[in-house]
């Protein structure tokens, strides 16, 4: 897979996220004393498994539109690949931090966000950080005698 293709399958998983984040018949209510105040903001369990709210869906609908926008670009989706790997790697460390685990009372990132958010940043840091092959181009030339 190339880092365009990734930037656009990416993004349509983070607005497929975002989207489905807000279908009351997928989010299932927490019941999670970590929730700390979030279930007025449509806080629940997307699937069962993942903690989210509004903002939360927001947060990947603004990800998910980044990422198909910049998908035709090389340089664009690499700096878009550069930047979920270090957000989500920041949104991991943060969700196994108690007292941060849910930003500040804004965003929830705890349980199966952790993990989840782990892998979206090591396949991310793969398509923006790891060293791009350059191949050059020789022209070959036939001479005729």
């Amino acid at each position: 897979m190339k880092t365009r293709t990734f930037a656009l399958v990416l993004g349509i998983g983070f607005l497929a996220a975002g989207i489905l984040g807000f279908v009351p018949g997928l989010v299932s209510p927490s019941g999670d004393p970590a929730g700390m105040g979030m279930e007025g903001m449509t806080h629940g369990r997307l699937f069962g498994l993942f903690a989210v709210n509004a903002l939360h869906n927001l947060v990947h609908l603004a990800f998910g539109v980044w990422g198909v926008v910049v998908w035709r670009d090389f340089a664009a989706s690499r700096l878009y690949a550069q930047v979920v790997a270090v957000a989500y790697a920041v949104l991991v460390v943060l969700g196994l931090i108690p007292a941060v685990n849910t930003l500040f009372g804004l965003v929830p990132l705890y349980g199966h966000n952790v993990w989840l958010h782990a892998v979206l940043a090591v396949a991310a840091g793969f398509f923006g950080f790891v060293p791009v092959a350059t191949v050059e181009s020789t022209r070959v030339t036939a001479r005729r005698p």
